[in-house]
């Protein structure tokens, strides 16, 4: 079960660098931009990244959580503004490895960036150098992830240049699985916010006036409606493309604890501020200049376009929230489109009522009911707040429990503390229905969250996990294995590794793999992690290259010859494996390798 939540959205895995022995199935290399850029001007690095087949690699945007993504990242170069980075769209594709389908690149790989010099100060060229991340799959098995550095000369053009502009090309944000359901609930937080206290009272003064500009006629004031609803897109989508823009500097700064607190202090004071700590306010000459109006359908334009001034003060803190999120993403279409969107939900009202004129008086009155759905997007909020701490929690599981907490305390919150005076049957029903709705994700995040603490302590200690009894690797457990004579399986894993998921979930939980484990020590070695001595130690010793890898010893320690497999197995075949390991089998070293069986290891260690 994945958690996927419009506004919250994992995606900023880390891992070091593989062992030097890690085969180099990957090669990267940059390309200078064709002409060079002058100051202000930006140019087209690009940097070509080579999987030699079958590999694959996986997007710079996987569709699961744990996979390792795909990233760029540039060293400072004064004087010169580095980045967005842009990706090309990836293939998304069921492989064997994985029931569900996934984004990955193979074959030749071009990665666009900008580059612009601000200061060039009399250099013809800077050296610009960088690192890329790849994690490299066959199907079968993972290698560990890996940072390749690159680096290439870019000559400067010295005052006005002829620098090769090239526009952004469109993101692959389209092909990642949940977008649909990201746009549906921006529209639906546009929605609502046209409920709040800045903007709901606005509603019929803004329609009345619409009516006084037509004289009356309805096709007018739809007319009006329209006009003024595209002034909204307007400055919104302008806002969206600008954070996506500017989102190259604003995802690398992600990766540093410091920026990760930061952000989410903003996100929670951001949050007081809708839960009526305090009022953010815009300067009054601002005000004062988006209130003023014109007459016909300049006046309708220029009041969508400073809409978001006026009502800032209840809409601002949930459009900054989308802002980050749209600059961590980086893209300015999913920027674009989102915040358009956003403003279509802001609009609805005025375009249906601006239709619909004369249904004016059938509007709820204004009163505390506004207030109390403000306070919906605190709560959205704060959960915000907690995703910009996710890589910062201990542990997979602790993430969606905070959300869940979060959530229920938003429920509780919002159906029974808050109260409402004169609230009606209709606002009862909704008050409930939200309060529902927000237990509902609190069950789904709390679900989420135990599944990855049962399947986080089923790979990393003696715990169990479908059945098996897994031990960490240790020579006290090898010595256990030796004095109860008892033959040994090392899995080697990774929780970036799609195949060592299917084992889990398709292999190891079979009974039947169960009960024959229970003639074994089971050791598992965590290799997620590069830097951990011991887990770098016992893969150098059993010259592991990746994951999942499957060493059987016997008693004694030593390494069953014969035996060694790879990549994802049927229980059929590992059960197979496993009885040959068991004493009084017959050596598996006479055993001849069937087709399509993995490379096995003929020597002992």
């Amino acid at each position: 079960m994945k958690i996927a939540l419009a506004l919250i959205l994992a995606f900023m895995a880390s891992a070091g660098p593989a062992g030097a022995d890690t085969p180099a199935v990957v090669s990267v290399r940059a390309l200078a931009p064709a002409e060079a850029p002058a100051p202000g001007e930006t140019a087209e690095l690009e940097i070509e990244i080579a999987i030699t087949p079958p590999f694959h690699i996986n997007s710079d945007r996987p569709l699961e959580e744990y996979l390792i993504p795909t990233r760029v990242e540039f060293d400072p170069v004064p004087g010169v503004v580095l980045g967005p980075v842009r990706f090309p769209e990836p293939e998304v594709k069921k492989l064997p490895v994985s029931e569900s389908p996934m984004a990955v690149y193979d074959g030749t790989v071009r990665v666009t960036a900008d580059v612009t010099p601000s200061d060039p100060a009399g250099r013809e060229r800077v050296l610009v150098k960088g690192r890329v991340r790849t994690q490299a799959c066959d199907g079968r098995s993972c290698y560990p992830p890996v940072w390749q550095p690159f680096e290439v000369e870019v000559p400067l053009a010295q005052g006005e240049g002829t620098a090769a502009v090239s526009p952004a090309p469109a993101s692959a944000d389209f092909g990642a699985g949940g977008l649909g359901m990201t746009f549906l609930l921006v529209f639906l937080g546009g929605l609502g916010l046209a409920l709040t206290p800045c903007i709901y009272p606005m509603i019929p003064i803004t329609i009345t006036y619409f009516g006084g500009q037509s004289g009356g006629r309805r096709g007018s004031v739809a007319l009006h409606a329209l006009v003024y609803v595209l002034g909204m897109a307007v400055t919104y989508s302008v806002l969206g493309v600008f954070a996506a823009l500017t989102g190259g500097l604003f995802g690398g700064a992600l990766r540093y604890p410091p920026v990760l607190l930061a952000m989410a202090l903003v996100m929670v004071l951001l949050a007081l501020s809708l839960f009526d700590l305090y009022e953010l306010r815009l300067p009054a000459p601002l005000m004062r200049l988006a209130g003023g109006s014109r007459g016909g359908f300049a006046g309708s334009l220029l009041m969508g376009l400073t809409v978001g001034v006026v009502a800032a003060p209840c809409i601002g803190p949930f459009v900054l929230g989308l802002l980050t999120y749209v600059g961590n993403r980086g893209s300015a279409l999913l920027g674009f489109g989102l915040f358009f969107t956003l403003a279509l939900g802001l609009g609805v009202p005025f375009l249906l009522l601006g239709i619909f004129s004369g249904s004016l008086h059938r509007l709820p009155r204004s009163g505390a009911w506004m207030v109390w759905v403000r306070k919906i997007f605190g709560f959205i909020l704060l959960a915000m707040a907690v995703w910009f701490l996710k890589n910062l929690l201990p542990g997979p599981f602790l993430y969606p429990l905070a959300l869940a907490l979060v959530f229920l305390l938003g429920g509780i919150y919002l159906a029974w503390i808050d109260a409402v005076p004169g609230a009606g049957k209709t606002f009862t029903f909704v008050r409930n229905l939200v309060g529902t709705l927000f237990f509902a994700a609190a069950l789904y995040s709390a679900a989420a969250g135990i599944e990855a603490g049962l399947g986080r302590a089923g790979t990393g200690g003696a715990e169990r996990a479908g059945g098996i009894e897994w031990i960490p690797y240790s020579e006290e457990a090898l010595e256990q294995a030796r004095r109860e004579g008892k033959p040994v399986l090392v899995d080697f894993f990774a929780d970036w590794c799609a195949p060592c998921h299917e084992m889990d979930a398709k292999t190891f939980a079979l009974p039947e793999v169960v009960a024959l484990s229970r003639r074994f020590v089971m050791l598992k070695v965590d290799l997620t992690e590069a830097g951990d001595p011991l887990a770098e130690r016992v893969r150098d010793r059993y010259d592991v290259q990746g994951v999942p890898t499957y060493v059987f010893l016997d008693p004694r320690g030593e390494e069953l010859a014969g035996l060694r497999g790879t990549g994802f197995e049927s229980g059929d075949n590992f059960m197979e494996r496993m009885k040959r390991a068991l004493p009084g089998a017959p050596d598996p070293a006479d055993a001849q390798a069937g087709p399509g069986e993995p490379r096995r290891r003929e020597e002992p260690i």
